[in-house]
């Protein structure tokens, strides 16, 4: 049997709600689409005192901070009207600087990156936080290179998210590297949320743009294309679930995308990787199998012909490159 992945979610008065649900829904949801190994969700806090939200909803904790031992997947520091106050709490810090020294990664959801800052675990690092906050968490901690333009930012194996809801991206960016970008996806259309963003990409690609939403055919495409990137998603084998020739799955792909079905899967995969390079520390050759390409030799030229870079690029630098503009589609007979 997989033993489960420990995430341990830090909690205090005054935390968000939203910055505790996110996370922990999302990875619930995981658990039930059959993530292998499954995470174990706990609630803690100093004492194992209930936490009062900033909403006034009061939380249970599972387990009090001083009382966990052994080694824990994930530690996620919620942020909150009350994070300033946690992030003076000499106690709360030292038990975050305790746990995270036995946590294989580290994470601070909007302005639980405060808590984070105080404890020490941001200097020298690159981190986000809120837009609204982050001139004076750099003010206040001057050894951090705040940045609040990202959405989540990977410093090692340390992450900080922005503003509240960033947490479902962060989580679903997590939910991708632990088990590939088909359950990540699965997990946020049960979310009913959009394809997940990632930290520095747009939204959603380009060339899959969400088609008008009285073409359903195109529509349960396009959302299948996206959450089967290792399966088979030739002409053939998306026409057949379509219940139309090829010829016309052409047609329709051009005339709701303004591409073929060869190329938004192309494309799609080629993003999903590169999410999977910028955010991950998983092999080309890893980064190809999940994504659907045959080798990494067959990604690496995907990355050529979309960002003009090769992964190991990618990799470095410290934007995402823009995508290539499409070659144009050759009319009949031209």
């Amino acid at each position: 049997m997989d033993t489960p992945r420990r995430v341990l979610i830090v909690a205090y008065d005054g935390a968000q709600i939203l910055d505790i649900a996110c996370p922990s829904g999302a990875l619930e949801i995981a658990n039930g689409y059959g993530a292998r190994p499954p995470c174990t969700v706990e609630l803690g806090t100093l004492g194992r005192r209930a936490a009062h939200s900033s909403s006034g909803i009061v939380l249970g904790a599972e387990r009090g901070l001083e009382t966990v031992t052994g080694r824990l997947d994930t530690l996620i520091v919620v942020g909150g009207a009350g994070c300033e106050g946690a992030a003076a709490d000499a106690r709360l810090l030292e038990q975050v600087r305790r746990l995270a020294r036995h946590s294989r990664r580290v994470a601070s959801v909007c302005t639980g990156a405060y808590v984070l800052a105080a404890a020490g675990l941001l200097d020298h690092r690159r981190a986000t936080t809120h837009w609204g906050w982050g001139e004076r968490l750099a003010e206040h901690h001057p050894d951090v290179a705040v940045d609040v333009r990202p959405l989540y930012i990977r410093d090692g194996n340390v992450y900080t998210s922005a503003g509240v809801t960033s947490a479902l991206d962060l989580t679903l960016s997590l939910i991708e590297d632990d088990h590939g970008p088909t359950l990540a996806r699965t997990v946020a259309r049960e979310l009913v949320a959009p394809l997940h963003r990632s930290a520095d990409q747009a939204q959603i690609s380009t060339s899959l743009a969400a088609p008008p939403p009285e073409d359903g055919l195109v529509r349960d495409l396009v959302g299948h294309i996206a959450g089967h990137l290792a399966e088979d998603l030739g002409p053939a084998a998306l026409a057949a679930r379509a219940g139309v020739s090829p010829r016309h799955l052409t047609r329709l792909f051009r005339a709701h995308l303004g591409t073929t079905p060869a190329r938004a899967v192309r494309v799609a995969r080629t993003e999903a990787a590169a999410r999977l390079v910028r955010s991950s520390g998983l092999s080309l050759a890893a980064i190809a199998r999940r994504c659907g390409f045959g080798s990494a030799e067959t990604l690496r030229q995907a990355f050529l012909d979309h960002y003009g870079v090769t992964g190991d690029r990618l990799r470095r630098m410290p934007d995402m490159p823009p995508a290539r503009p499409a070659p144009a589609q050759q009319t009949p007979g031209a």
